[in-house]
């Protein structure tokens, strides 16, 4: 549009101060154009002008306004507006952008980055796919840990998996392209391709180069690195908060009731879910008169849709899974919530980033990862002294809260409890000794194989029955097994078969052998629920302790071997000694309803200490610290299932 002669003189004469620095000369001359035309080239002018004198949020709003009157910059002025936006923490009007950019935003790292942030926030990934060369491109490192987080939250996705297999063909020594390698490579049990990067990825961690490790997936970290030191440097990155968050956080007035409100955080609330077979039976044992119970919910309407059960019982819910991290945050604070528990960690989709908005007086992570939650705003983190011992506090980001015998819930009423299926209809020998595994196959790394082709070699009349339903993972862990001497009909893989019947067929095994570093969690609890012995090495951080802490709440510590020699000697020791396998599998059955690892009751009681005990520091304005919550009387009968 063609300025009045009036209005070009003044956009002329602002135009001059702003290239002199004259900026609040500018903005007065620019607020009187503004009276007589609007304009594209006004409101650019005046974003820029706003942006010299700190007025971020402003300016955004004028580029926005600068788009939105079209012409051949409009896409231009919108991406400024995106960028600034996001800048300010204005998610919501960032996301409002998005879509209209999102063809522009595949050559522009900035914008890609911005768009993906936003949109993964709201689980919104299946438009993002363009983006993952995009920000693997990019020199900025921000980008890349993003581009290694996209490109690794499908690693089932073969075209994914080709993209990063080319980028890190062409960048070996991109520490964060290495990484994503490795994790693909891990998924399908490339042992070959892993060991062939072993040394190099020795060598980063050896340089004390944390550019590696501070560009890592948590999640994937803890799978393969057993040092806790390291596991805390994961993604140190990935979107920092203040250093004064916290104890602002905690200065916040909260009006404190009589009842003590717990909300709880995750995408996970679906009856099928792992965390819910195992969460169910506390979330329905919680005291009604000492605790209201709020759940805030993002997880997928495809989930909810498949289960009809009641969630109701589980406690309020609170739906915010379209609500930007701002507004779902003033959703709980709407809740007047005491403690926040987050569920999921570093785990897919997590929108543990809500905790960076001052939700709660107490936040503290739960269940769902196991390490520490780096980059989030916790006071606490709940274990147990296994799996958090005396030694391993300045290696996590939260105060340890240790629950007296285990962290893990389990749900006896909920798990099914079928009888055991015959060998013959599941395809195992009748007469051999079958250990078994069906932890996740990128949980069998290179020493786990290692050990288990030792103790094969050792008990001529075993088999190895495993969890593995990729037919290329399948294929590379045969061969790895061929090359250690191990004849491939001694691999038996399991078939899919749904909950029930899986449960059932556990016991047709002779002993479970774990994986690590990263133990079962939910899969070694329903093992021993299902009467299989399961042997495991002590470890050295969080996911290689799992099993020892369940093994101990169920009354067989013996199974927690010293090293992995050990785990190797005990398991041919029990193939010799099959009476005591059978006294094993007897105590396990004995167990089942007389000690604590499926007395949910008892652990909700220690729970609901816990709190108590957090939330007495939190109303006398202490600062978190480490709490040891003392155990119940024991049990002199079972308990009721």
């Amino acid at each position: 549009m063609e300025l009045p002669l009036n209005a070009h003189t003044i956009f002329s004469s602002a135009s001059r101060q702003y290239q002199k620095g004259q900026y609040t000369e500018a903005l007065d001359s620019l607020n009187q154009l503004l009276d007589l035309t609007r304009d594209a080239k006004t409101y650019a002018l005046l974003a820029k002008v706003l942006l010299k004198l700190g007025f971020r949020s402003d300016a955004a709003q004028a580029y926005q306004l600068a788009g939105e009157e079209g012409g051949l910059r409009s896409e231009h002025f919108l991406a400024e507006a995106m960028k600034l936006h996001f800048a300010c923490g204005n998610d919501d009007q960032a996301l409002s952008l998005g879509r209209p950019l999102l063809e522009q935003a595949k050559t522009d790292p900035e914008l890609a980055y911005i768009i993906v942030t936003l949109f993964l926030k709201r689980d919104q990934a299946d438009i993002l796919g363009p983006f993952k060369s995009t920000l693997s491109a990019s020199a900025r490192q921000e980008h890349q840990v993003l581009a290694a987080k996209l490109l690794t939250s499908d690693v089932g996705n073969n075209d994914d998996r080709e993209i990063v297999t080319n980028l890190f063909r062409r960048t070996p020594s991109n520490p964060v392209l290495l990484s994503a390698y490795l994790v693909f490579m891990q998924e399908v049990n490339n042992f070959n391709e892993i060991e062939n990067y072993a040394q190099a990825l020795e060598r980063v961690i050896q340089s004390n180069n944390s550019k590696f490790l501070r560009a890592e997936t948590p999640f994937y970290n803890v799978h393969w690195c057993r040092d806790e030191r390291l596991n805390r440097l994961a993604a140190a990155l990935d979107q920092p908060f203040p250093p004064g968050l916290p104890q602002e956080r905690r200065a916040m007035p909260h009006a404190w009731g009589k009842k003590i409100r717990i909300g709880y955080l995750s995408n996970d609330f679906w009856g099928l879910h792992a965390t819910m077979k195992l969460l169910r039976a506390v979330l329905t044992a919680h005291d009604p008169e000492k605790f209201e119970i709020v759940l805030f919910c993002y997880t997928p309407e495809k989930y909810l849709k498949a289960v009809g059960e009641g969630r109701e019982s589980w406690g309020k819910i609170v739906r915010v899974e379209h609500l930007s991290d701002e507004h779902a945050a003033q959703a709980i604070r709407d809740e007047q919530i005491d403690i926040l528990v987050d569920l999921k960690g570093h785990t897919m989709n997590s929108r543990v980033s809500i905790l960076n908005h001052k939700v709660a007086p107490v936040q503290v992570a739960w269940l769902g990862f196991p390490g520490t939650t780096v980059n989030t705003d916790l006071d606490y983190i709940i274990g147990d002294p296994y799996v958090l011992p005396d030694g391993s506090e300045e290696h996590y980001h939260e105060r340890f809260c240790r629950l007296p015998e285990t962290y893990q819930p389990n749900d006896p009423a909920g798990r099914p409890l079928p009888a055991t299926t015959n060998r013959a209809e599941i395809g195992l020998p009748e007469d051999a000794f079958v250990y078994a595994s069906f932890n996740a196959n990128r949980k069998i790394t290179v020493e786990t194989m290692k050990a288990w082709a030792e103790i094969l070699r050792r008990t001529p009349d075993s088999v190895l029955w495993l969890m593995c339903p990729k037919p290329e993972a399948q294929a590379h862990i045969l061969r790895r097994f061929q090359s250690y001497g191990i004849v491939t009909k001694r691999i038996i893989f399991c078939a899919k078969v749904d909950y029930e019947k899986h449960l059932g067929r556990i016991p047709a095994a002779d002993l479970g052998l774990d994986t690590f570093p990263c133990n079962g969690h939910t899969t070694t609890s329903e093992q021993l629920w299902m009467g299989l012995p399961v042997l495991t090495p002590k470890g050295t951080h969080f996911a290689s302790r799992v099993s020892e802490s369940l093994l101990h709440a169920i009354g067989v510590p013996e199974l927690v071997t010293a090293d992995i020699n050990d785990y190797i000697e005990q398991a041919v020791a029990l193939y010799e000694n099959r009476a005591k396998v059978a006294e094993y599998r007897q105590r396990l059955t004995d167990n089942r309803m007389l000690k604590p690892l499926f007395d949910a009751e008892r652990f909700c009681r220690h729970l609901e200490q816990a709190y108590e005990m957090m939330a007495d520091r939190a109303r006398n304005g202490l600062e978190p610290a480490l709490i040891d919550v003392p155990a119940l009387p024991a049990r002199t009968g079972t308990f009721a299932q």
